[in-house]
């Protein structure tokens, strides 16, 4: 007997509560949502949870071991030179992974260099611009643009 006061299925009350929750706070909304879709997997009582969370872990653990180790299956065809031709083309493949690795590196490198030397340029040609906008400014009655020395003789 399924005691849940909102059942897991598509109703005005559930829709109602599944976007009042994206209004006001989204997680609320998306919880609202897989209880929709997958709550009758879990049945409403805690062993059907437990049961559909032991019967997933399972299953990973017994996939676990095809997504552990190198970045290449070591699973051996029962073919030496098989096995040798491939262990060498992954060798190969590796080199030139980081060969081009070692490619990227250096072209970043030069962008980065490339990018300081244009910034530098841009830099030193608002300076001179700067610079020629004040030119001669004060130069009618002091030789030093008011920056000379003190002295009043």
């Amino acid at each position: 007997m399924n005691t849940a006061i909102i059942k897991p299925q598509l109703s005005p009350l559930t829709i109602a509560l599944m976007v009042l929750g994206f209004v006001f706070f989204w997680p609320v909304g998306l919880a609202m949502l897989a209880y929709i879709i997958w709550g009758e997997k879990f049945g409403g009582s805690p062993e059907k949870a437990q049961a559909y969370w032991n019967k997933g872990r399972s299953w990973c653990s017994s996939n676990k071991s095809q997504f552990r180790g190198h970045r290449y299956a070591s699973t051996s065809s029962g073919n030496a030179a098989f096995d040798d031709y491939r262990a060498e083309q992954l060798r190969r493949l590796e080199e030139e992974r980081a060969r081009l690795d070692a490619e990227i590196e250096a072209f970043h490198e030069y962008m980065a260099n490339l990018n300081k030397a244009k910034d530098r340029e841009e830099f030193d040609r608002f300076m001179n611009e700067r610079r020629g906008s004040r030119q001669g400014y004060g130069d009618k009655n002091d030789e030093n643009n008011g920056w000379g020395n003190n002295n009043n003789g």
